[in-house]
């Protein structure tokens, strides 16, 4: 399935395959990639039991996905470990790892959708045009219920920080 008319990239018209996610409804399966001394994964089932915040973002070689990414992981830092927390895209997961470093993200873990889109498919992410995921939050009861989802309009913009994070704290 494809929806077409959700989001513009610089204005343009793009289509998202995938069904949208509903709040209320549970989150799908997945498997992301992350590097920590080896390639490993991260999935649903790893996330069940905490509220979770997922900040999907096109590139973390642009501008406004880095903002993205240091906004939350600063925001974040005063939970802890109360939450989980994991920002999503199709970079190789050394670029991720990279940047994390460089920038010193550790309130957020990384996840790559890089080897086979699923995530970007399954949760209504991925830009048909591009074969990106669309800038978007969810957050995600700790039983892996959706409780707050936003796809952000037009992609080049900065998500809800506020609205995303005041729901992540309702969970708590």
């Amino acid at each position: 399935m494809s929806r077409s008319g959700i989001i513009t990239f610089k204005g343009n018209p793009m289509t998202l395959l995938g069904e949208g996610l509903a709040v209320g409804s549970a989150a799908p399966d997945f498997t992301l990639h992350y590097f920590e001394g080896g390639l490993k994964t991260i999935t649903k089932a790893d996330l069940l039991g905490k509220p979770t915040i997922i900040s999907v973002v096109p590139s973390l070689d642009t501008g406004v996905c880095q903002i993205q990414t240091k906004k939350f992981n600063q925001e974040l830092a005063a939970l802890g470990d109360s939450v989980n927390a994991v920002t999503v895209s199709c970079d190789l997961p050394f670029a991720q790892n990279r940047f994390c470093g460089a920038e010193e993200v550790k309130n957020m873990r990384v996840g790559s959708d890089y080897q086979t889109g699923d995530f970007g498919q399954a949760w209504g992410v991925m830009i048909d045009e591009l074969k990106l995921h669309t800038r978007s939050v969810f957050v995600l009861s700790s039983d892996g219920t959706v409780t707050y989802s936003e796809i952000v309009p037009e992609v080049t913009n900065e998500p809800n920080y506020e609205s995303a994070l005041a729901a992540l704290k309702q969970q708590l």
